[in-house]
């Protein structure tokens, strides 16, 4: 008699784009240089981040943390996908397919919370400015990104449990470029209804506590940029915010539909389209919108560019 923790299926085949096998090459091109193009700025944004004094802020320090997280979000998924669309290797073992899985989600949940801490950040120097150096030192600032990386791995870990308790009869060809939690479920061929609620209700509580602190703080915000007299102040304010703003709206739109789901859709051609818009593409577009646009940055990158032919 086969028990729950039983895995008949010990890999899984990810098939990955098959409707655009004729675009193979394209697509690995394609896929290449962003990869590339990903970790470089956001590499160029984590040095300069911490090579340069006058970034050594509040703000700097949580986007350096975002490009950290960012480059470990694309890495989880990108190198498997590439390999797969050389042939090298579509398959994936239970357990890789399962550490996949929970690192993917793990960080997307702490992204999740890591923008909630920034806009909160914001908050404070726009509303506070006298009290904001007071209120978010040091410790604060390592206290709240220490959490934010944590409550995204903790939010993760029993629905990653509860899907390594399923039983995998076959067939065994996950329709993604990843293991991601629809199609894993779909192949499943134990009750799935319970982890499906429960999954739902964790991804609905991390989505909406952290878009609720979001968007609180950033209504606080708009309403005090409002009440700015200065109209270059209120523009270099405003300006910041609807950064912030953009990148949100991307992530929590895409996350949203694909995790805060009461079951897995059947459109799993819908799915890989989403989930390249938010594994793949925002965080290409992220450090252009958050800092490589940032006068700031660009200062620090030119400081820095300066300073080996002046020694």
């Amino acid at each position: 008699m086969s028990n729950s923790t039983e895995t008949l299926v010990t890999e899984f085949i990810l098939l990955g784009f098959p409707e655009l096998c004729h675009l193979q090459a394209l697509l690995f091109g394609s896929f290449l240089t962003i990869y590339v193009v990903t970790v470089l700025e956001h590499l160029v944004i984590v040095v300069t981040v911490g090579a340069s004094c006058q970034l050594h802020t509040p703000m700097y320090f949580f986007l350096a943390n975002l490009s950290v997280l960012e480059t470990l979000y694309t890495s989880v998924t990108i190198p498997k996908l590439l390999a797969g669309l050389l042939a090298w290797a579509r398959t994936i073992s239970f357990s890789g397919c399962l550490t996949q899985l929970f690192l993917f989600l793990s960080l997307g949940s702490s992204e999740c919370f890591l923008l909630a801490t920034m806009a909160c950040d914001r908050y404070l120097a726009i509303c506070c400015p006298l009290h904001y150096a007071a209120i978010m030192d040091w410790r604060l600032c390592l206290s709240l990104a220490l959490s934010a990386w944590l409550g995204g791995f903790l939010a993760s870990f029993v629905s990653t449990a509860l899907i390594s308790r399923l039983r995998f009869c076959g067939p065994n060809v996950l329709n993604h470029f990843f293991c991601d939690i629809s199609p894993l479920l779909q192949l499943s061929c134990s009750d799935t209804t319970t982890i499906e609620v429960l999954d739902f209700i964790a991804a609905l509580a991390v989505l909406t506590t952290s878009l609720l602190v979001t968007m609180v703080s950033y209504a606080r915000i708009l309403a005090t940029v409002l009440r700015i007299s200065g109209r270059a102040g209120r523009q270099k304010a405003f300006s910041t915010c609807a950064s912030h703003l953009v990148v949100v709206a991307i992530f929590y739109t895409t996350t949203i539909f694909m995790y805060a789901r009461p079951r897995a859709i059947s459109s799993f051609d819908l799915n890989k389209l989403v989930s390249v818009v938010y594994s793949v593409v925002t965080p290409l577009l992220n450090p252009i919108i958050y800092c490589l646009r940032n006068r700031d940055i660009r200062e620090a990158l030119a400081k820095l560019h300066r300073t080996p032919g002046r020694s």
